[in-house]
């Protein structure tokens, strides 16, 4: 018996389970987000735990009747295509999967007889690019596709031949890039007034920020900042009740919004989406990079370095009333390695450029930090010109770690160690959600993309 997954549970109104696997095998195919944890289980009696950077990993088997193995297959971008065949006991009647990290998936197994094949997926990402007008009038060369896809030659020349014929490319010979007949985007069906709701003002500058509100416009809708930012309304809800009932907007953007904030926004009426944020577990659309094993990578290049006072330097937002998914892994990662941890490894501080010289001038006494990890570029430029200012040599004397990227890392001597991800995947899902929702199309669905630690010239090992 075949099955299909289907991405997200929104996709299925209110059904706890769907399919049976009451037969001894049932194979398909299933996405896997990199860096991610899964639970498996079938029947109350089985679960197994896949984790790590490369999730498709030997299993565990938990009960004598019960076997599940996975074999890496190709990749289509930032997912892992994966075939696993499931062996469940014969009283067995629903297989479901959950993500635990932050349950942003729930997958549910139906009884269908297809599931996309590579070459289809690889169709209807380029089917979606082509959609969202990011390419010109032709498109990429073969080698870029096969890049970008992670398939083969083979694979990428069928899903153009598939595109061809459905009048979306043209052919102009041999040696030649192929011609796209559907080069804009394609219009929503309603034009929407989209208020962007963002940490503070100086967050307009962000690159994914500028490429989000450009592409919005491109596609025809109206994306605007919302007059006051989440730290002029200090993250209070009722402050934010008030301030979004005098707004005239069809739908909301929230950058970076705390549980709280996200928390109000989800239960709504009309459409919210989380861009980053504490979102995991509501029921919202949202996307953001997965930076969490790049985080317990950074963590512990530090440490075998031979650091241990190394301290996080996050927002508000990232560690109150209790740490997010990235600022526990940095504190776990510390405990493991035999790290009693305090408030002098993510220390609480005010908001504000006073704050932030304030929190620098506890850290930096007789015993101060060997390693920063700092959260957002802003706060690492005002970091290290703070250090500098104190005579303090980087990274002779302290390492520094940004836990984003900045364009102006690239000129940047010594470079910058940094957690690096994506912004394209990001920006494209935000497009896709308000366009979906232009066209009435319920659409809650939670997405990750990958990032990896850069290591940089910023640190060094621990000088006694």
């Amino acid at each position: 018996m075949l099955g299909e997954l289907l991405l997200g549970a929104a996709d299925i109104d209110d059904v706890p389970h769907i399919g049976s696997c009451a037969a001894k095998k049932v194979s398909f195919l299933i996405t896997f987000l990199r860096g991610r944890s899964y639970r498996w289980s079938a029947a109350a009696n089985f679960t197994n735990i896949l984790s790590g950077t490369d999730p498709v990993i030997a299993s565990v088997n938990t009960t004598p009747s019960t076997s599940l193995f996975a074999k890496r297959s190709r990749k289509i971008g930032i997912e892992n295509l994966v075939e696993v065949t499931v062996g469940a006991p014969d009283t067995c009647d629903y297989f479901q999967i959950d993500n635990l990290t932050s349950f942003d998936h729930v997958f549910y197994v139906m009884a269908t007889p297809h599931f996309p094949s590579i070459t289809e997926q690889a169709a209807n990402y380029l089917r979606d690019e082509l959609h969202q007008g990011i390419w010109g009038e032709t498109m990429p060369g073969r080698s870029k596709l096969i890049e970008l896809l992670g398939v083969s030659g083979k694979t990428v020349e069928l899903a153009l031949q598939q595109l061809e014929k459905e009048g979306l490319i043209a052919g102009q010979g041999a040696g030649r890039k192929r011609l796209i007949n559907q080069a804009a985007p394609r219009k929503p069906s309603s034009k929407l007034s989209v208020a962007i709701l963002l940490p503070n003002r100086f967050d307009r500058g962000d690159n994914f920020i500028v490429e989000i509100r450009h592409q919005l416009e491109e596609a025809g809708h109206a994306p605007f900042f919302s007059e006051k930012t989440l730290i002029d309304l200090d993250m209070d809800v009722s402050q934010l009740e008030k301030f979004v009932q005098e707004v005239r907007a069809d739908i909301w953007i929230i950058a970076a919004g705390s549980r709280e904030v996200l928390e109000w926004f989800s239960k709504q009426s009309f459409p919210a989406f989380a861009l980053f944020g504490r979102r995991g577990g509501l029921p919202i659309a949202s996307t953001g990079p997965n930076k969490t094993p790049a985080m317990s990578e950074a963590t512990r290049h530090l440490l075998k370095l031979g650091h241990r006072r190394i301290t996080l330097l996050c927002r508000e937002q990232r560690r109150l009333p209790q740490p997010g998914k990235l600022e526990q892994i940095f504190l776990d990662t510390l405990e493991d390695a035999g790290i009693q941890t305090s408030k002098f490894h993510l220390p609480d501080w005010e908001e504000s450029k006073e704050g932030f010289g304030t929190v620098l001038d506890s850290l930096f006494g007789p015993t101060p930090p060997t390693a920063l990890i700092v959260d957002e570029p802003f706060l690492f430029n005002a970091a290290y010109y703070s250090l500098s200012n104190r005579g303090l040599r980087i990274p002779d004397d302290v390492s520094l770690i940004c836990t984003d990227y900045d364009p102006a890392f690239a000129w940047c001597q010594p470079s910058v160690a940094h957690i690096k991800w994506e912004i394209r995947p990001v920006v494209r899902r935000v497009v896709q959600w308000v366009n979906n929702i232009s066209r009435g199309k319920e659409d809650l669905r939670q997405t990750l993309t990958s990032a990896e630690f850069i290591d940089g010239d910023t640190v060094g090992e621990l000088n006694q």
